[in-house]
């Protein structure tokens, strides 16, 4: 048990195991949990914050943070709301538009945080900040969305295993294939995983670690417009108060996940199975029927300090191996 604890890979298999447990208790306390369509709304709810966690589990894996992810989304929304609604642009080119525009935010806060030698911590902060004000001087007030575009990839329900998913499932899921490709089998997922190992040691390498970084943070821009995007397709509204707080909960999924918070090891499909405990411990409490929303916080705060626990034993571990 000591040596498979001191294994990178620990974490995503307690994940793993964890989300087969809450799912047979649940069944078992709960008829009708395990019904396909039931399983198959988890992916439907949380299809967005799976695209921000992809993005984010570039970020940690390089050893850095993203702050801004969840004002992004808002300003994402807001940004497709207006154009739709105020400048009557065509909905493809909305959707390119808000996705550049996310990407381009990454970026500049990626060339901030290499060029400047800035802590991503207080830049992506200011991000957050910058973003989620922008969306109030587009409007204090919710913008409905009534593009025929939108309001059918909201309604559409595609046929699967006896059950339904909506467009924004086939989306996160194929972001999250994409990404998988992009972290294991090219070069630029090779130098985000030397970068959170050791980035001096990736200068002395010849890695292009100032072009990754800003790769990084635009690709973790994007994923969060897309976020925004599909949002947008949920909710059918843009307003500067939506995704509250979704940063921290993308940071727990990728936790959760597998992701070590000290960058270099981590897996991008782990975001998938800490996004799928994050959503099952929300249909729990809803199946109950009797807890407060509030406990869903609890647990997984609960949770977060357990796997950051594991994960310092982990680096222990690591350390007196290597020292031995």
């Amino acid at each position: 048990m000591k040596g498979l604890l001191h294994t990178p890979y620990f974490t995503s298999l307690v994940t793993v195991l964890l989300l087969v447990v809450m799912l047979g208790l649940g069944g078992a306390a709960y008829p009708g949990l395990l019904s396909t369509q039931v399983i198959f709304n988890l992916l439907i709810d949380n299809a967005f914050l799976l695209v921000i966690a992809v993005g984010m589990t570039f970020v940690i894996v390089s050893g850095g943070i993203d702050l801004s992810v969840g004002s992004v989304l808002a300003l994402s929304t807001m940004i497709a709301a207006w154009l739709l609604n105020v400048a009557h642009w065509p909905p493809s080119l909305v959707i390119a538009t808000v996705l550049a525009l996310g990407a381009v935010f990454g970026a500049s806060m990626g060339a901030l945080i290499h060029y400047f030698k800035l802590q991503p911590f207080i830049v992506t902060l200011a991000g957050m900040f910058l973003a989620r004000g922008l969306c109030y001087l587009i409007s204090i007030n919710s913008i409905t969305i009534d593009d025929p575009l939108f309001v059918a990839m909201s309604q559409t329900q595609l046929g699967f295993l006896g059950g339904f998913v909506s467009p924004g499932v086939v989306i996160a899921v194929a972001t999250l294939l994409l990404a998988i490709w992009l972290a294991h089998a090219t070069p630029f997922g090779r130098a985000v995983y030397a970068i959170g190992g050791n980035e001096q040691s990736a200068l002395m390498m010849g890695l292009p670690v100032g072009r990754t970084k800003v790769l990084i943070y635009a690709f973790s821009g994007f994923c969060a417009s897309l976020g925004g995007v599909l949002f947008s397709f949920y909710m059918l509204s843009g307003y500067g108060l939506h995704a509250q707080g979704t940063e921290l909960d993308a940071i727990a999924a990728v936790v959760i996940g597998g992701t070590l918070l000290s960058g270099g090891y981590g897996y991008v499909a782990g975001a998938l199975s800490g996004v799928l405990v994050l959503g099952t411990i929300q249909t729990l409490i809803a199946f109950d029927g009797t807890l407060s929303s509030w406990w869903t916080k609890i647990v997984i705060g609960g949770l977060l300090f357990v796997f950051c626990v594991v994960q310092r034993l982990m680096a222990m571990g690591q350390k007196n191996t290597n020292g031995s």
